[in-house]
């Protein structure tokens, strides 16, 4: 939790750090690959515990399998399994994206929901995800979604102190302006993937070290 007083001060370091990752990434953007909203959420669902690479690897053979929506309500569930396997924890992303299918057919009329009390209703979909989600699919913005990046580097750059994504997430919520939540994710995420890894090295020297 961030003290009152605590904010100013920390407002000003993100405008600081803001203008160097807007330099640094001036496209950044959602590294998962998909054509319509729905194959966004499968792409999303599949991504826990997974790197963005390995899951476009899968989809650009799965996108091709299951079409539309109701391929997937109609899929069988263990040759579905074998399909993703190579995502981790298969069996349960499975068993989501498969429930998923049948709720937005049956409850959204086949369309993903637009509010994020909807679409934490869709199995599999928990605040992070319901937030890159939204954002991507429709433009709603509802908050920050934290990654393990962006829940690694919120410690590393003195934003917050907090350990949850949840309690992470409110705090960036108070220093970032809300025009810039759905753009900071995505510099967060590249800054830690390319300049300030988990590995342990010199943050001094990392672009945002001096800030």
């Amino acid at each position: 939790m961030i003290l009152p007083e605590e904010l100013p001060r920390l407002r000003r370091r993100w405008q600081k750090m803001s203008r160097v990752l807007r330099k640094l990434f001036p496209d950044a953007h959602i590294a998962l690959n998909f054509r319509t909203n729905w194959e966004l959420l499968v792409a999303v669902e599949l991504s826990a515990q997974c790197t963005d690479k390995k899951v476009n690897e899968v989809t650009q053979t799965l996108f091709k399998k299951y079409r539309t929506l109701d391929d997937y309500v109609r899929a069988d569930r263990r040759a579905f399994e074998q399909d993703i396997r190579a995502t981790g924890f298969y069996r349960n992303k499975a068993k989501n994206i498969l429930a998923a299918a049948r709720v937005i057919r049956e409850t959204y009329k086949g369309k993903l929901p637009r509010t994020m009390a909807e679409m934490l209703t869709v199995p599999g979909v928990g605040r992070k995800s319901a937030n890159v989600i939204l954002g991507n699919a429709y433009g709603v913005v509802d908050g920050i979604a934290v990654d393990t990046h962006v829940k690694r580097l919120a410690g590393v750059l003195g934003l917050s102190r907090e350990k949850t994504p949840e309690k992470i997430e409110q705090d960036l919520m108070q220093i970032i302006p809300h025009k810039d939540w759905f753009r900071a994710t995505y510099e967060l995420i590249e800054y830690g993937r390319n300049y300030c890894p988990a590995r342990p090295h010199k943050h001094e020297l990392c672009p945002l070290g001096k800030i």
